[in-house]
């Protein structure tokens, strides 16, 4: 075998056993990451070894990754630009705010047409330098996110997967590993098409992902990774007993024992000055709903809501935010439930006094629950918007633009 098969392939493969890795590493692992950096250095070393079936295997790779990442976020734009407030109060850039949104899209939209780019050659050279501008980005601000936790999900997947900081930053140098090659062999990559017939391809490509992506945002997500999904049964019953079972490591040797709480020495203090606390795991016990319904005296009334029958649920995290006609819309929902007997609630993230106010104003604003702002999110997409939940069966969700009128009204009801 020839020596750029050696090399090109090694690197390749163990990039690919690394990422399988990162499941299995969520916190600093100093061995790990000196695989991970020597593999950085594989391609740099050898890049003129790098032949073109290894080359088509990095471009895949990096491309396809890129499409899967664009589209797990572009099915849900309002959950990046969420993300990206979250960055832009961490970096002192709230004055971007007003343009969360625009610059959500345009984020997704960017990574899509580099990989959609990478994957069907399409101004592939220039497709290498967006992912190389792109990856810079992302790589630098997840090593800030591993190392001070600014930020605890940087949203790289959507919501699809969940990854700590550290796997976060593991993943880019992993891609990083495999999209070096096309780095230093970027004239290798050409297309036979003309200049315009590459333009009119890759703008075919923008128009048709950023119509998907403006659908998912006046909509919702096409696809719904998140908790409260169309279909799923919230209620949670006979839930096996929570137990928490500690992890302790010995301060001499290192080694570490684990006891079931609270059935460890606690109150031996020869004990207690040899060991520490080292980790925690939970077994049994209620899965946590990702959203928590109160009263105004602050009493949980999740069980409540998810044990009614025809249970309408607005939901709201800027009430102010609600246009006169998306009222209208509301207040024909609210008399059209009245009428089959159905149980009309709202969720908000306000206040109680906030909330009288507007209880005043709109006379059909019924019974109040307060939860978080972000967790009222994940409930529906869309400010404002709608839950159809039976004995914790989601049924349905609407936006404020897909809000049930007129036929579609009544035959909601039957």
């Amino acid at each position: 075998m020839k020596a750029k098969n050696i090399f090109s392939w090694f690197s390749i493969v163990l990039a690919l056993a690394c990422a399988v890795g990162i499941v299995y590493l969520p916190a600093f692992q100093p061995v790990f990451l000196a695989v991970l950096l020597m593999n950085l250095l594989l391609p740099v070393i050898f890049h003129k070894e790098y032949g073109k079936p290894a080359l088509t295997v990095c471009r895949l790779l990096v491309g396809g990754l890129f499409i899967f990442s664009s589209f797990v976020k572009g099915v849900d734009p309002l959950g990046t630009k969420y993300k990206m407030l979250d960055y832009f109060a961490v970096y002192n850039l709230t004055w971007l705010n007003d343009i969360a949104m625009i610059l959500a899209c345009c984020l997704i939209l960017a990574e899509f047409l580099v990989g959609i780019c990478l994957v069907t050659k399409v101004f592939p050279r220039l497709a290498v330098l967006g992912a190389t501008l792109l990856m810079i980005f992302f790589t630098t601000t997840t090593l800030f996110d591993a190392l001070y936790d600014l930020v605890p999900d940087c949203g790289c997947f959507g919501t699809a997967i969940k990854m700590t900081n550290w796997q976060t930053f593991y993943k880019n140098l992993v891609i990083n590993a495999v999209f070096l090659p096309l780095i230093f062999n970027n004239k290798q990559l050409k297309n036979r098409l003309t200049w315009r017939g590459q333009f009119v391809i890759g703008s075919v490509y923008a128009i048709l992902f950023l119509g998907f992506e403006i659908y998912n945002y006046r909509h919702l997500p096409v696809i719904d990774f998140m908790n409260w999904k169309v279909g799923k049964q919230m209620k949670q019953e006979d839930t096996p007993e929570q137990q928490i079972y500690l992890t302790f490591r010995n301060i001499a040797d290192g080694r570490t024992e684990e006891y079931l709480s609270p059935d460890y020495p606690w109150n031996d203090s020869v004990w207690m000055s040899q060991w520490e606390f080292a980790d925690q795991r939970v077994e049994g016990g209620a899965d946590y709903l990702g959203f928590t319904a109160n009263d105004e005296e602050g009493n949980d009334m999740t069980d409540m809501l998810l044990s009614t029958e025809n249970l309408l649920m607005f939901t709201t995290h800027d009430i102010n935010g609600i246009t006169v006609e998306e009222w209208e819309k509301i207040k024909a929902i609210t008399e059209a439930a009245d009428q089959h007997g159905y149980y009309v609630v709202w969720a908000v993230a306000e206040t109680p006094e906030a909330m009288a106010e507007w209880q005043e104003k709109y006379d059909f604003i019924y019974e109040v629950y307060y939860g978080d702002e972000l967790e009222i999110k994940t409930l529906v997409r869309f400010n404002p918007g709608l839950m159809l939940l039976d004995n914790g069966l989601v049924k349905n969700k609407w936006s404020a633009i897909d809000f049930p009128t007129g036929k579609k009204l009544e035959k909601m009801f039957e």
